[in-house]
């Protein structure tokens, strides 16, 4: 058995092994085999000579090929070509040849002589459409030139994903030639690529046949081993005219430069949008430490992985006290600490709330002496013992792998207050310069707030220490009236309340309470004014209409300022009380039994609007009625209408009896426990003066003489020696 025969007798793999699928090239040029003998008759005509000269094998075998093909003006070359082919030439070229309705094709030949067993000249030709042919020609040639000269990275691979071509372009990109990377996969040439996620996409477009247009990698290649680049890459899949899969055509661009700009647009875009959210967070209170936090909270985790903002202990304390010691140390306070992510590191920050000192050494240190930040893009072991607080906060730091930082100084009016200190753990990109300007930016929009805060704080201290001092201490109980009272300053700032007890002729008791409206030191001092005013006047034992009208008249000379005022004169032997409103709340009225109301007063003007009379009210008081005098601070509350609070006042004081103190506290808890406001409560009861005391004159029988001894109250024996004294 020949070796054919074993081979066409054997299995399957063997055959496939030989025989390889058709490619498309010729199916495109459709090309024709003619064989001429020696007389020049058609000795073998192919389907595809019928297709493209129009005679079919029965018309054309045997006849001469001149005759048959070939127009009569041309014979005479196409016989000198055909003896030349049969002397063992061989000739290609264009030809016209005539077809069967009379008109004329050119045709492309390429011919051969070819010889028998008996050494007989046969003349074979292969013929295509001199058109289709151009056509392929110009295809080939154009694709050819662009594969080579396109800019664009151009890429075969079969289906295999095994690479086939390369262009230069691409040879350029990835430092690599053509027969380096042919027949291997992407992975084996550039492993600085994600080179799993480039072929789960050709194998996509491999089996959907759609392809994927600007998908876009990130990643290194010999060209540029130390930088990333980034690339646009479309992938098609490869078909032949029959639809025979071939592989995968790649364009790959480097798109690094717009990357990068996109990524440095996003960056900027970023940063407008922390500066805008850091306006809006920053600084909602003036709680110095809330402000603080809210710089914390703000920078992380789009700015830094760790943030803490330490002030100097003097900002906190509100004292004017250097910086910087004259050693080269500074006192902190941490404030605030955030991170972006659970992470120890937050433990080897400053304790909020604590105070440390620090040596020279110490970054923070050196950023507020100089008043300038401090980018360290690359921190080491060194820079991070600098950092940190001691060598365990370091250690922490290094364990959970601060490569980044920045220190920004809190700057306001000229003064350093303290630092932001970033951090960048997990986030792998080193802090840059546009950080720094970003992070220096924050700081100084906190700083500001930090400063508004502390200056409001020293404001408020100073108005709450001349409010305190203008108050009257804690009224004492009068004689038929008892009494107690209580002031809360509003959080935010101290304003114009004031309540005051006045003695007056005869026994009565004056009642005032009032509010100047503004809010600090003005108010403070205008309220401080008109308590002297009420004070005096009340000596004229004025009624209570009379005195408000001579304080209208005074108001406008304290400042630009109104007040409301009530100012009410009791007199608990008779029960009688005349009251009288400026334009302030009506007190509350509880009777013995618990039934409360709010007296119907004829609201006057504040005062200090001038021109508008004042008048008063009447009204008889039982033994036990109580009189609640009261400023808005305790019935009022934002979003809440005003009748709302007068409502909640009146049941409480129906609910509650017992000491004035205790009632007094239960208000207070019930109606407000951070008021916005100041709040004045002042609470009077009428219980019946005691009667007058009287001198008893006794004698002593010891020693013959009299003097005063105990004394007598009314209903007693008047006049009447003790039942022990001899009469």
């Amino acid at each position: 058995m020949t070796t054919y025969d074993r081979v066409d007798q054997g299995s399957e793999a063997g055959a496939s092994s030989l025989a390889a699928g058709p490619g498309g090239v010729l199916d495109l040029l459709r090309v024709a085999a003619v064989v001429l003998d020696a007389d020049g008759r058609i000795a073998l005509w192919s389907p595809e000579a019928e297709q493209l000269f129009g005679f079919s094998a029965a018309e054309a075998l045997g006849r001469r090929a001149d005759k048959l093909l070939v127009h009569p003006q041309d014979r005479r070359a196409a016989v000198e070509l055909f003896a030349r082919v049969r002397a063992g030439d061989t000739w290609a070229g264009v030809f016209p040849v005539r077809l069967p309705d009379g008109s004329t094709l050119k045709v492309e030949f390429r011919t051969m002589g070819l010889r028998d067993v008996h050494g007989d000249v046969y003349a074979l030709g292969l013929a295509a459409d001199e058109g289709t042919v151009r056509r392929l020609e110009t295809d080939l040639a154009v694709s050819g030139f662009l594969v080579k000269q396109s800019p664009v990275g151009l890429a075969v691979f079969d289906t295999e994903l095994r690479w086939l071509r390369a262009n230069p372009a691409l040879e350029q990109m990835n430092a690599t030639t053509e027969t380096q990377v042919r027949g291997r996969r992407i992975g084996e040439v550039l492993p600085g690529l994600d080179s799993e996620a480039i072929e789960a996409a050709m194998r996509h477009v491999l089996e959907s046949g759609q392809p994927l247009l600007d998908q876009q990698s990130v990643g290194r290649t010999p060209a540029d081993p130390d930088h990333d680049h980034a690339w646009s890459e479309s992938y098609y899949r490869l078909e032949d005219p029959s639809g025979r899969i071939l592989g995968i055509a790649a364009s790959v661009m480097d798109i690094s430069r717009r990357h990068r700009e996109a990524s440095e647009v996003a960056e900027a875009r970023e940063r407008l949008a922390v500066i805008a959210d850091a306006s809006v967070r920053i600084g909602t209170t003036l709680d110095l430490r809330q402000t603080a936090q809210e710089l914390a909270d703000v920078t992380v985790p789009r700015l830094a992985d760790l943030a803490a903002v330490d002030v100097l202990d003097s900002v906190v304390h509100r004292e004017a006290t250097p910086r910087v010691w004259t050693d080269g140390s500074a006192r902190f306070r941490a404030l605030a600490v955030a991170a972006g992510y659970p992470t120890d590191a937050v433990h080897a920050a400053d304790p909020v709330g604590e105070i440390a000192r620090y040596d020279p050494t110490r970054l923070i240190t050196q950023c507020v002496r100089d008043g300038r930040s401090m980018l360290l893009p690359y921190v080491t072991e060194r820079d991070v013992r600098r950092i940190a607080r001691d060598d365990t906060a370091a250690e922490v730091l290094i364990r959970e792998g601060v490569h980044s930082y920045i220190a920004a100084p809190l700057i306001a009016r000229g003064s350093v207050l303290g630092t932001l200190s970033l951090h960048r753990t997990i986030n792998p990109k080193p802090f840059d310069e546009e950080d720094r300007t970003l992070a220096c930016e924050l700081a100084i929009r906190a700083a500001m707030c930090i400063d508004n805060a502390r200056l409001y704080a020293r404001e408020r201290d100073a108005a709450l220490t001349l409010q305190r001092s203008l108050l009257s201490q804690q009224p004492r109980d009068m004689d038929g009236l008892e009494i107690a009272s209580r002031y809360l300053p509003a959080v935010s700032t101290a304003g114009g309340d004031w309540f005051d007890v006045l003695p007056l002729p005869d026994g009565k008791v004056g009642l005032v309470v009032g509010d100047v409206m503004g809010k600090g030191i003005h108010a403070a001092a205008i309220m401080g004014q008109l308590r002297t005013a009420t004070r005096a006047f009340s000596r004229l034992d004025l009624p209570p209409a009379k005195l408000l009208c001579h304080l209208d008249e005074i108001t406008p000379s304290l400042g630009e300022s109104i007040a409301t005022c009530l100012y009410a004169v009791c007199d608990p032997r008779t029960g009688r009380c005349e009251m009288s409103t400026a334009g302030h709340l009506p007190p509350v009225l509880v009777q013995p039994g618990g039934d409360a109301e709010l007296i119907d007063l004829p609201t006057g003007a504040p005062l200090g609007v001038g021109g508008v009379p004042f008048a008063s009210v009447e009204r008889e008081l039982a033994e036990g009625a109580l009189l609640a005098l009261f400023t808005d601070g305790l019935v009022e509350q934002r979003h809440q209408s005003l009748d709302v609070g007068l409502h909640a006042l009146v049941q409480l004081l129906r609910r509650h009896q017992g000491p004035l103190e205790r009632i007094c506290d239960q208000v207070l808890a019930a109606l407000h426990g951070a008021p916005d406001d100041d709040v004045a409560l002042l609470l009077a009861r009428l219980r019946r003066p005691r009667p007058p005391e009287r001198p008893v004159l006794t004698v002593d029988s010891d020693r013959d003489t009299a003097h005063r001894t105990d004394h007598v109250r009314d209903g007693a024996d008047r006049g009447a020696l003790p039942r022990n004294v001899p009469r």
